[in-house]
């Protein structure tokens, strides 16, 4: 992943910890249903592979929430909860019963096309020749 990356032009660094991911997907979900899906992905992965951070804490996901102008307080609230959590476990059993392995896994109709980093050739000739 690393020497595709630098060919791509980005700065990734081996990260010194490896995070439990879990809540970092339901801050992902927040985040979406506050309508910063994508921005949010963006800083999750900056805070992880460029600076090194642990996505898997609370703290450093309330940061970056803060940081993109979103209420952490809501977020806190909303994590004890727990509704968003359930959501991701719902998205790991899925994953579970189309047999996705690797990530990222590109599924359609149920069934693993790809898994693993695609070039873009690769993924153009799976979309359009569906």
């Amino acid at each position: 992943m690393y020497p595709l990356a630098e060919k791509m032009g980005f700065t990734m660094h081996q990260p010194p910890v490896q995070p439990r991911t879990r809540l970092a997907h339901a801050a992902a979900k927040w985040a979406a249903d506050n309508g910063k899906f994508d921005a949010f992905n963006c800083a999750l992965f900056k805070a992880f592979f460029q600076d090194g951070l642990d996505i898997g804490k609370l703290e450093i996901l309330l940061h970056i929430a803060q940081k993109l102008g979103l209420e952490p307080g809501g977020f806190a609230s909303e994590m004890q909860i727990d509704s968003f959590t359930r959501r991701v476990l719902h998205d790991e059993e899925r994953a579970r019963e189309v047999n996705v392995r690797a990530v990222p896994a590109y599924v359609s109709n149920g069934k693993v096309l790809a898994a693993g980093v695609q070039s873009p050739a690769q993924l153009q000739r799976m979309v359009f020749s569906r």
